[in-house]
């Protein structure tokens, strides 16, 4: 694996207040003055509204408005092949639908995209992959770096706080998945990019020094995730922010009859994984879910234990070449220990 020699890293960056009421602004400054807006179908009408004003205030040009509920791979190729010829920019706002449908069809159409979540859930916002729904199966695709990152942290912060603690289940994997990127380069030879790994794992003490639900907690966490992303963007692979927690997590996605939040599911794998990684890093990850009240929040709606058992047992094939921890020896037993004797995930599966 060779480092991206062409990296494409988000040019407009504004993570603060009151930042989705200047949107408008942005656009203009870089000459987006005919945009495309994508925006998840569960929005708030006033937040929209929002958007919208701004847009007006700026004599901005909103071509088509275009609510996504459907992530599928035809949707968004149906979308791409009707686009205005005038766009000059694509802007999504809300959530992960949303956002994977436009930068893939940014991706398809080579148009700036402007990435606005509403909450931090995960880092997918600033990542150079996107997924969609193809033939009823998630598949991950490359997508368009975005252009630009507008976080408004006051309308992430009034977002549901289970959207909060999945974003950091999803950041603290980022431990794990060097971890498991080094076992690759000593035992495989798989490429390592130092600053990307260096990068990756700063993302995650920057958030660890204030893991607070305030609009500092927020702009901290959204600054982690978008690092994060243009990390993978570096070295041209997700391996900086990927490893055996996601296989696992992808693994569930499978085979549960109820997937939870992919932050959720994945935050989980970690604290588990990082223990038969030899405890690197369990106790900063222990602190941090305590803290922010993770397993409260997971037992609220529990895993289903045989699921878990099925996801760890096919996780290592779920993606060839992609040696972890997992594909050095059978670690059913280990993890089944873990499962029965850890204090902190009684409660967590059923």
């Amino acid at each position: 694996m060779l480092r991206n020699t062409s990296i494409v890293i988000p040019t407009l960056v504004r993570i603060k207040p009151g930042a989705l009421d200047r949107l408008g602004v942005y656009a203009k400054r870089n000459q987006f003055n005919n945009i495309v807006l994508f925006y998840s179908k569960e929005l708030d009408a006033a937040l929209i509204e929002r958007v919208n004003q701004s847009m007006g205030r700026e004599s901005i040009d909103v071509l088509q408005h275009i609510e996504i509920s459907s992530s599928s791979f035809e949707h968004a190729e149906k979308i791409f092949q009707s686009l205005p010829h005038k766009t000059n920019a694509i802007i999504a706002f809300g959530g992960g639908k949303a956002l994977d449908v436009a930068k893939y069809v940014a991706f398809l159409s080579r148009l700036p995209y402007i990435a606005v979540p509403t909450a931090l859930s995960n880092d997918g916002f600033c990542s150079p992959q996107c997924s969609l729904d193809f033939q009823g199966k998630k598949r991950s695709l490359p997508a368009a770096m975005p252009y630009g990152v507008v976080i408004d942290t006051e309308v992430c912060l009034n977002a549901p706080k289970i959207l909060w603690i999945s974003g950091i289940g999803d950041l603290v994997s980022k431990i794990t998945a060097v971890y498991d990127w080094k076992i690759a380069y000593k035992k495989k030879g798989t490429q390592l990019d130092d600053f990307s790994a260096l990068l990756s794992d700063a993302t995650v003490f920057q958030l660890m020094a204030k893991p607070d639900h305030d609009l500092e907690g927020m702009r901290l966490l959204g600054t982690a995730l978008m690092l994060n992303g243009i990390a993978m963007e570096i070295c041209g692979s997700s391996r900086p922010a990927s490893g055996s927690e996601h296989l696992i997590s992808h693994a569930l996605d499978l085979i549960s009859k109820k997937p939870h939040l992919h932050g959720i599911q994945v935050g989980t794998s970690t604290y588990i994984m990082s223990q038969l990684q030899g405890c690197r890093g369990t106790d900063r990850i222990a602190k941090v879910f305590d803290t922010i009240g993770f397993w409260d929040a997971v037992k609220a709606d529990p895993f289903i234990r045989s699921e878990w058992l099925e996801a760890f047992k096919i996780a290592p094939t779920i993606k060839s070449d992609f040696y972890t921890i997992l594909s050095e020896k059978d670690y059913t037993q280990d993890f089944i220990r873990i499962l029965d004797n850890d204090s902190r995930l009684q409660g967590v599966f059923v």
